[in-house]
């Protein structure tokens, strides 16, 4: 393991699909959302998720994802996955997320960390990672 660097930068969502496939009357309704952003700042790059949210009826969220991300860390390029838990109140969205250990390719393998962002439902936002070379 090589030493943790800190890592931050700027995330705009360019597709947010969602689709509700269960609406009970009574309690929140689950919704599979379609979601593609762009990273900017340290990590420059793409990420394609599918996020599993739980709705309430007052519009706030807890959701979770598997995000790959596409794109150059640190002068190396490849793809890993971010695991990602969060929750909106409002439009303010915030997240903690991992690298999911395993998943990195090509210059990316062996790549670790966690971290976590804040942003605009759906729109843009900052993002932070700690992150390290297995």
């Amino acid at each position: 393991m090589t030493g943790k660097t800190s890592a931050k930068g700027r995330t705009e969502v360019t597709a947010y699909e969602p689709v509700t496939y269960e609406a009970p009357p009574d309690g929140p309704r689950l919704n599979e959302v379609q979601l593609t952003e762009t990273f900017t700042g340290d990590l420059e790059g793409e990420g394609t998720a599918r996020v599993l949210q739980a709705q309430w009826p007052d519009g706030s969220v807890r959701y979770c994802t598997i995000e790959r991300v596409a794109g150059t860390l640190a002068g190396r390029t490849g793809t890993f996955l971010l695991q990602v838990d969060g929750a909106v109140q409002g439009t303010h969205n915030t997240g903690a997320w991992s690298v999911v250990a395993g998943s990195g390719t090509g210059g990316l393998r062996g790549l670790r960390g966690d971290g976590g962002f804040e942003a605009e439902h759906g729109r843009h936002g900052s993002w932070r990672l700690n992150y390290w070379f297995d």
